[in-house]
C-alpha cells in the first residue's frame, strides 16, 4: 500500500502569523467602508414598509397558516405530527373531540411561539392533511410585547395564503355557488 505525502502550507513564520490574511481582509473591509462614505446615494436602499420586496419568490417560507376544509371547518385533525416534527418545539396543540359527526379530533388550541420558531418548515411537510402552511406571504412579524408573539387558532385561520387562494367559498366568508 503507497501513501501520498500531501505537503503542508503555512511553515513560515509571515504564514503562521496570518498577516498577509489579516491586512487583505482589512483592506477589503476599510475599502468598503470608505466607498460608502463618500458616495451613500450608491448604496442600496429599501424604503421598507413603504415599498415592498419584489424578489420573494413562492417557494419563500413565511408566516404559518391554518387552512379550511371545503364546508368552512378546520382541516386541522390535532394528530400532533407537525409538533411532534417541530425541531424547536414551539407548537402546542391541545385537542378536542368533534361534535359534528366526524370521527376525527380537532384542536381547542393551536399555539405557535414565533420567538422560538425556526420558520424550517417542517410542521408543513410532517401535516398529513395540509392543514397548516407557509405560504401566506408574510415575512415581518412586529410587536411590542413577547406575549404578542405567541398566535393562536383563531389568528392562524384568519391568515389567508399569499401565492395561491383556498378554493373553499365557505372558507372566505362567502356563499356557496
Amino acid at each position: 500500500m503507497a501513501f501520498t505525502v500531501v505537503p503542508r502550507h503555512g511553515n513560515t513564520l509571515k504564514e503562521r502569523m496570518y498577516l498577509p490574511s489579516l491586512i487583505g481582509g482589512l483592506s477589503t473591509t476599510f475599502g468598503t467602508f470608505f466607498k460608502n462614505i463618500s458616495d451613500t446615494q450608491a448604496i442600496p436602499t429599501l424604503e421598507y414598509p413603504e415599498i415592498m420586496p419584489t424578489d420573494i419568490t413562492s417557494r419563500y417560507r413565511g408566516h404559518h397558516r391554518l387552512t379550511h376544509r371545503d364546508d368552512g371547518s378546520i382541516r386541522c385533525v390535532a394528530c400532533f405530527m407537525c409538533a411532534t416534527a417541530c425541531p424547536a418545539q414551539c407548537i402546542f396543540i391541545e385537542a378536542v373531540e368533534r361534535n359534528d359527526g366526524c370521527d376525527e379530533k380537532m384542536p381547542e388550541r393551536f399555539d405557535i411561539d414565533l420567538l422560538e420558531c425556526v420558520f424550517c418548515g417542517y410542521c408543513v411537510e410532517a401535516c398529513p392533511c395540509d392543514a397548516i402552511r407557509m405560504d401566506s406571504n408574510i415575512f415581518s412579524i412586529v410587536a411590542k410585547e413577547r406575549r404578542d408573539f405567541v398566535v393562536g387558532k383563531e389568528y392562524l385561520l384568519r391568515v389567508r395564503g399569499g401565492y395561491e387562494p383556498e378554493t373553499s367559498q365557505a372558507a372566505l366568508g362567502g356563499e356557496h355557488e
